[in-house]
């Protein structure tokens, strides 16, 4: 195999020109070694986003990047198993309610999942929440977690991709992380490589997704499904509403409240509708069920209280206390609540979900930056959101502080100011956009 030459693949794609598989898979390869320095991929990673790659540069930067660590083969050692990923968004507590239900059906899922960064909560985050939950598990216990509850959500691990990992810090200080190609790669070399049978996404179109208009929300849905061809692993995606906060919570522990709450039957509508339709496309991708058969199971696993056992076993499983399921004072509670007040009667027309988000980062349940530190019981409860009619003075949210003295009155005015009032009720946005297979 002949040398790769840096200079001249940096070039070519300079010019916009394709990579060959070989050359992609050397750049790949010799970086992760440390064989290539930074500054040269940095300079690769502007060029693929200024310049897009070809469905075959993709998919070879995929597996470049897949096979750069560990494979864990999962569908070689289970009949099925499934997997989830979401893009990202505020109050997205999706994956927490999924997993116990549609455990409870009798399909086992399990997902290496990530901590939150800029305006998204991150799902472990939440879990942490949990007094005693351990997300970081080893292969052994990821499976024993499996066999305990059915289900499990854990962070990724040192061997899976860290081709990815060496990436994605460049991308994060070199303004590519919006590059559809780079964005694929990520998110499909991570999932590719655990193997599992099949694999919902969870895409965000709105103002609080990363990808904001529907048409890019579409493009990347299409382009993790082509990024799977020829792997193994069944891939559907679902297109999803975030131009307003999902279900009534933003922040850790009020969302695992919120969790148990749907898996009650108690919780918002909104939650359980989202949640619903990737349980329902989940059980149809095992094979046992079709749509109708899936909606069934999951009815019954709900009304039966199935599912909220099966979340108390998945809590005990990776180390929680499943008490918090009766007991929430055992969660992180807010030392100080304070309640926005509406400044108008109308209806609440628009919530700019990434300004929402950031607000609650700013509140301390979030992270700027990644070694900034959690605060668990800090978040907001959207009390009224996008559509609903208010009353001059009528409680529209309530601010959760965990820590510290912060002044009421400037963050009412801060979340005031994310928030658009007017006269007439706004169109209705479906939460379900598209499903994409």
């Amino acid at each position: 195999m002949s040398e790769l030459n840096v200079y001249e693949v940096l070039n070519r794609k300079r010019r916009g020109a394709p990579l060959d598989t070989r050359e992609i898979e050397q750049f790949i390869e010799r970086y992760t070694r440390g064989e290539i320095p930074d500054y040269q991929m940095s300079a690769l990673l502007m060029a693929i986003a200024i310049n897009g790659m070809t469905a075959e540069e993709m998919a070879t930067l995929t597996q470049s990047m897949l096979r750069s660590g560990d494979q864990w083969h999962l569908r070689s050692e289970y009949d099925f198993i499934a997997d989830k990923h979401s893009t990202g968004g505020v109050g997205d507590k999706v994956s927490l309610v999924l997993s116990p239900w549609v455990a409870a059906c009798g399909i086992p899922i399990g997902m290496l999942s990530g901590r939150g960064l800029g305006h998204t909560g991150g799902t472990l985050d939440k879990l942490e929440a949990i007094p005693g939950f351990n997300a970081r598990l080893s292969r052994e216990e990821f499976d024993q977690s499996i066999a305990d509850s059915g289900c499990v959500i854990s962070t990724s691990t040192e061997g899976i991709a860290p081709a990815d990992k060496k990436i994605y810090a460049l991308r994060d200080v070199t303004g590519t992380v919006e590059s559809l190609p780079l964005i694929t790669a990520s998110i499909m070399s991570k999932k590719l490589a655990m193997g599992a049978s099949a694999l919902i996404l969870d895409v965000k179109t709105g103002s609080g997704a990363f990808m904001r208009h529907y048409q890019d929300s579409k493009a990347l849905a299409q382009s993790l499904i082509a990024a799977a061809a020829g792997s193994g692993t069944r891939v559907e995606a679902l297109i999803t509403d975030m131009d307003r906060p999902l279900g009534v919570a933003a922040g850790n522990a009020n969302e695992i409240i919120e969790t148990i709450e749907v898996l009650k039957g108690n919780g918002p509508a909104d939650v359980e509708e989202v949640t619903r339709a990737q349980a329902v496309r989940t059980l149809v991708m095992s094979g046992k069920f079709d749509d109708a058969s899936a909606a069934a199971a999951l009815d019954d696993a709900l009304d039966s209280g199935r599912a909220l056992e099966q979340a108390r076993k998945w809590i005990a499983a990776q180390g929680g206390d499943p008490a918090i399921v009766d007991d929430y004072s055992l969660l992180p509670e807010p030392r100080t609540t304070i309640e926005v007040k509406a400044p108008q009667s109308g209806f609440i027309t628009f919530i700019d979900t990434y300004q929402a988000g950031m607000f609650t980062v700013d509140l301390g349940a979030g992270r700027k930056k990644a070694d900034d530190v959690i605060d668990y019981a800090a978040g907001v409860m959207f009390d009224r959101k996008t559509g609903d009619e208010v009353r001059a003075g009528d409680t529209i949210a309530r601010i959760q502080l965990g820590s510290g003295h912060r002044d009421a009155d400037e963050l009412t005015k801060r979340y005031l100011a994310f928030v658009t009032f007017g006269d007439e009720k706004p169109e209705e946005r479906p939460l379900i956009h598209e499903h994409l297979v």
